[in-house]
């Protein structure tokens, strides 16, 4: 299943032109209407909006998302690459929260713009073509290094590398991520505290 947005209507205060076949209502009205309700490790509502600024500011088109779940932060991220110009690759390892997932994008109208994808992360990631000029990592912690390492090479410069619940890191390997990415010469780095997860953004600014 395919996911190529192109953009939406005037949204959380952007207003930026919608191209046919992206209703913006329809997708505002899905993220107020399960606004509290999303369970299954999705993130909270203030990082999805977090989420959709850092895209669609950044002007970013060709997004990876590690980690679906049930696809609330992939609706943010799809709509935001969308008035881009831009789509959504994203990968669930649990076939429960992939199907509920694929039902999600129905509902809120995206889709035909989502390129959802049923597998091990820590093999699909390897696979991937690329260039990305988003990632954003929310799957198994103690593989956070391990991703930065696989996608590093694969990010233009200008991508963001992202990670969520780096304020609360359950496993090593997400500090060990974190110094890794501040310590490289060719990354910005900062934490957004849109919640209390946090989410780690690093922008390549060199090759």
């Amino acid at each position: 299943m395919k996911v190529f947005i192109v953009a939406a209507v005037a949204c959380l205060g952007f207003a930026v032109d919608a191209p046919a076949g992206v209703d913006d209502a329809r997708v505002k009205a899905f993220l107020e209407g399960q606004r509290g309700q999303w369970r299954d490790l999705n993130v909270p509502y203030e990082d999805g909006e977090a989420l959709y600024r850092l895209v669609l500011h950044g002007k970013h088109k060709n997004v990876l998302e590690i980690g679906t779940s049930t696809g609330h932060s992939t609706v943010w991220l799809a709509w935001a690459a969308a008035k881009n110009g831009g789509k959504v690759t994203t990968i669930e390892i649990d076939e429960r929260r992939h199907q509920a997932a694929l039902a999600n994008f129905e509902k809120a109208g995206l889709a035909p713009y989502i390129d959802a994808r049923l597998g091990n992360a820590h093999d699909l990631v390897k696979t991937l073509p690329g260039p990305f000029d988003f990632v954003f990592s929310d799957a198994d912690k103690d593989w956070y290094l391990q991703y930065f390492l696989d996608l590093d090479p694969k990010l233009g410069v200008g991508g963001c590398f992202t990670a969520h619940n780096v304020l609360r890191p359950t496993a090593p390997q997400v500090s060990e991520m974190i110094e890794r990415i501040r310590g490289k010469p060719n990354y910005r780095t900062h934490i957004d505290r849109s919640s209390s997860e946090g989410i780690l953004v690093g922008c390549k600014t060199g090759p």
